[in-house]
C-alpha cells in the first residue's frame, strides 16, 4: 500500500511540475476547450441513455436527474405509458404519453457509432419502454411467481446437466488417458521414443479437465443470466451479463489475432536468444575442458562467467521483445512495470551488494573451490563459491554459509595458495624456555612433522623463530599437508600436536613457557657443548 501511495504521489508531483513548465497558452488552451461531461440516465437498473453535452445551459448531470424525476412523475399517472419520439428545434424529444421526458441533441450521439440522430432517439425510447414494462411487471404477483418457477426449473436442469457432464468428463478422461499411454510408445524415430507415455497421459488429462471447467463455467454463466432475466428488477443485469461475456470473448479473440505478428516477432527474438545461449554453452564447455585456449578467461571462472553471459543475453532479449509482448502498451502493464521496478530498487540494495561482493571474490581469485582458507574466526575447505554466499566445510564436519559481503569486509587467509602443487599449509606455534638449545627445538619439531601422516616431506617442513620474548623464544612450524589424505586439516593438526608432545617427552624437553618474578640463581643460557643436544646434528658431523 505504501508503494502504491508513493507512486501516486510521484505521478502527481510530475504532473504538477510538467504543468508549471508549460507555457501559459498551452495550459489555458485545454481549459478554454473543456470536454463535455457525461451522465447516464438509469431507470429500474437499466441504462436508458447517456447525456454527453450541455443543453440550454443545463449540464449533462442535471439533465439526467430531471429526466429521471419526470419518468417517476409520469409513471405515477394512470395510463398506457407509451414511450415515443418526435423531432423539434432542440433535436429529438423523447416523451411518455405526449409528456416530454428529455431531449436528444446532436452532441449526445455516441462518437463510436455512426447512428443518425433519429436512430439514437428511437433506441433511447425503446430502452425506456423496456424499463417501463419491467417496472410494471415488478408489481404483478403472477409474473413474479412465474419467474420464480422458471428459475427453479432452470436450476434443476442445470444441476442435472452438471452431473451428466461430470460423469462424461470422468469417462472421457479415463479412456483418453489409457489410449494415450498405450499408443504413445508407437511414436518412434530410429528406435527412440518421441513422447513419454506417462507425461503425455497427464497432459491429456489436464487438457480434458480444462475443457470440463470451461464448460461448467459457461453453463454457470448461462444459468445465472437466465435466472436474473426471470425477474424484472434484475432483468437488465442478466441481459448485460450475456452481452459482457460475449463482448469479452470477442475482444480477447480480436486482441489475440491482432497480436499474432508481434507475438511472432517476440518468439523469434527469444529463439535467437536461446540459440545464442546454446552457442555460449558450447564455447564455455570447450574453455573449461582446455580444448580451447583463451587468454582472457581462466577455466576457474568459466562457470560464473557463463551464467552472467546467459543472464545478460536473456535480459537483452526481454528488453528487445518487450514492445512486441501483448498488452505491453497498456496503462495497467506500464503501471505494473513501474511498481515492480520500484519494489526491486527498494528491496534489492543488499542483494546487489552481495552479488557485487561475489563477483569481486570470483574474479579477484581470492580463493577457489577446494582450497583451505580462514575467514574471520572460521576456517575450512571451500565447497562452493556462489554469487551471494560461500560455503565452507570445517574440520569438525560443519558446513558454514558466509555472505560474500562479510568475507570481502574481513581478512581472508588462504592456506592452499602458496604451496608446492596441491594441498594446504599447516602451521603451529610453540614456546620453549631459553635454557633449551634452539637447534634441538628445530630438530624436535622437524621429527614430529616427519612422524605425522599427511604431512609432506617435499617440500620439507620449516621452523621459524618468530619472536624473542622476555622469558622464552617463540617457534613456528610450517609444513604442507598432503591433499590426497581423507582426513581434514583439524585431524592432521591434532596428530601433529600429539607427535610434538611425544617427541619432546622422548628427549626430556619440557613444553613450558616460564614466567619469572625474580632473577634465577643461575643464568638461563645454553653452553656451546649443549648446542647440538639430541636429536640435533652438528653440521660437520657425518651421516
Amino acid at each position: 500500500m505504501r508503494s502504491i501511495l508513493s507512486i501516486w504521489v510521484l505521478a502527481m508531483l510530475c504532473s504538477v511540475s510538467l504543468a508549471e513548465s508549460l507555457p501559459a497558452e498551452a495550459v489555458s488552451a485545454p481549459a478554454k476547450a473543456a470536454v463535455a461531461d457525461e451522465a447516464d440516465l438509469t431507470f429500474f437498473n437499466r441504462k436508458v441513455f447517456t447525456f454527453r453535452s450541455t443543453l440550454i445551459g443545463v449540464s449533462a448531470h442535471d439533465r439526467a436527474k430531471r429526466a429521471q424525476a419526470r419518468i417517476v412523475d409520469q409513471l405515477a399517472i394512470a395510463g398506457p405509458h407509451v414511450a415515443a419520439t418526435k423531432p423539434d428545434l432542440l433535436g429529438y424529444q423523447v416523451h411518455i404519453n405526449g409528456a416530454a421526458i428529455f431531449w436528444v441533441s446532436p452532441e449526445d450521439r455516441n462518437p463510436e457509432r455512426e447512428d443518425s440522430l433519429e436512430a439514437t432517439a428511437q433506441r433511447a425510447a425503446a430502452t425506456l419502454q423496456q424499463a417501463i414494462n419491467d417496472s410494471a411487471e415488478s408489481r404483478n404477483l403472477e409474473a413474479l411467481l412465474r419467474g420464480l418457477a422458471l428459475a427453479g426449473a432452470a436450476t434443476v436442469l442445470v444441476t442435472a446437466l452438471g452431473w451428466v457432464i461430470s460423469r462424461i468428463h470422468r469417462v472421457v478422461a479415463r479412456v483418453l488417458a489409457a489410449a494415450t499411454e498405450k499408443h504413445a510408445g508407437q511414436l518412434q524415430v530410429g528406435g527412440v521414443t518421441l513422447l513419454h507415455g506417462g507425461r503425455l497421459s497427464l497432459a491429456v488429462q489436464w487438457l480434458v479437465a480444462l475443457l470440463y471447467r470451461v464448460l461448467l463455467f459457461v453453463l454457470f454463466i448461462e444459468w445465472l443470466s437466465y435466472v436474473l432475466r426471470c425477474f424484472p428488477f434484475t432483468r437488465a443485469w442478466g441481459e448485460s451479463l450475456n452481452t459482457f461475456l460475449v463482448g469479452l470473448v470477442a475482444r480477447m479473440l480480436g486482441a489475440v489475432f491482432q497480436s499474432v505478428p508481434d507475438l511472432i516477432a517476440a518468439l523469434l527474438i527469444f529463439f535467437l536468444a536461446y540459440w545464442l545461449t546454446k552457442a555460449l554453452d558450447r564455447f564455455f564447455s570447450q574453455v573449461q575442458s582446455n580444448a580451447l585456449q583463451v587468454n582472457w578467461l581462466d577455466p576457474d571462472v568459466v562457470v560464473p562467467t557463463k551464467r552472467i553471459a546467459k543472464v545478460v543475453v536473456w535480459l537483452f532479449a526481454l528488453a528487445m521483445a518487450y514492445p512486441y509482448l501483448p498488452g505491453s502498451q497498456t496503462e495497467a502493464f506500464k503501471g505494473l512495470s513501474v511498481l515492480v521496478g520500484l519494489m526491486l530498487s527498494l528491496g534489492a540494495s543488499s542483494m546487489v551488494g552481495q552479488a557485487a561482493s561475489g563477483l569481486i571474490l570470483t574474479y579477484g581469485r581470492t580463493y577457489r573451490k577446494g582450497e583451505y582458507v580462514r575467514v574471520s574466526d572460521q576456517e575450512g575447505t571451500v565447497t562452493e563459491l556462489g554469487i551471494f554466499t560461500t560455503r565452507i566445510r570445517t574440520g569438525l564436519g560443519e558446513e558454514l554459509t558466509i555472505s560474500n559481503a562479510t568475507i570481502l569486509a574481513g581478512t581472508t587467509r588462504n592456506y592452499s595458495r602458496a604451496v608446492k602443487g596441491q594441498g594446504y599449509v599447516l602451521d603451529t606455534n610453540v614456546t620453549i624456555g631459553y635454557d633449551t638449545p634452539w637447534r634441538q627445538v628445530h630438530a624436535l619439531l622437524a621429527e614430529a612433522a616427519k612422524r605425522t601422516p599427511g604431512i609432506l616431506q617435499d617440500p620439507p617442513p620449516r621452523i621459524f623463530q618468530t619472536a624473542l620474548s622476555d622469558w622464552y623464544p617463540e617457534y613456528r612450524l610450517v609444513c604442507q599437508a598432503r591433499p590426497t589424505e581423507p582426513g581434514p586439516r583439524a585431524t592432521v593438526l591434532s596428530a601433529l600436536h600429539a607427535n610434538i608432545q611425544d617427541v619432546f617427552n622422548e628427549y626430556g624437553v619440557q613444553i613450558m613457557s616460564p614466567q619469572y618474578f625474580e632473577d634465577p640463581p643461575t643464568p638461563k643460557v645454553v653452553p656451546p657443548s649443549g648446542w647440538y643436544a639430541a636429536p640435533a646434528v652438528p653440521p660437520d658431523a657425518g651421516p
